[in-house]
């Protein structure tokens, strides 16, 4: 895969960066919120994934990134949809910050 260098380039930035607030957490976890969180603080703070914003397909991409670039355990279909659901829901372009 070939990605935008200037997404990379702010994905980058934002992983050492770690900036924003992070939304009030459920009382009881939503499907994908555990996998996502268990996965991002193995690397980076969670704060980053509350800053970026992406869509759906650009999740993936980013995700896909972090496996083959970044060591990210690879995730089987279901567990990947899963993920791609709640990153777009809780952290796409039209969430409020």
């Amino acid at each position: 895969h070939r990605y935008h260098p200037l997404l990379m380039q702010g994905i980058k930035l934002a992983l050492l960066l770690g900036l924003a607030a992070l939304p009030a957490r459920a009382s009881e976890p939503v499907p994908g919120e555990e996998t996502v969180e268990t996965l991002c603080i193995a690397c980076h703070s969670i704060a980053i994934v509350a800053q970026q914003r992406l869509s759906r397909r650009v999740w993936d991409e980013v995700l896909v990134w972090m496996v083959e670039e970044q060591g990210m355990p690879a995730l089987d279909r279901d567990q990947l949809s899963v993920v791609l659901d709640y990153l777009a829901k809780h952290y796409g372009p039209e969430v409020p910050r």
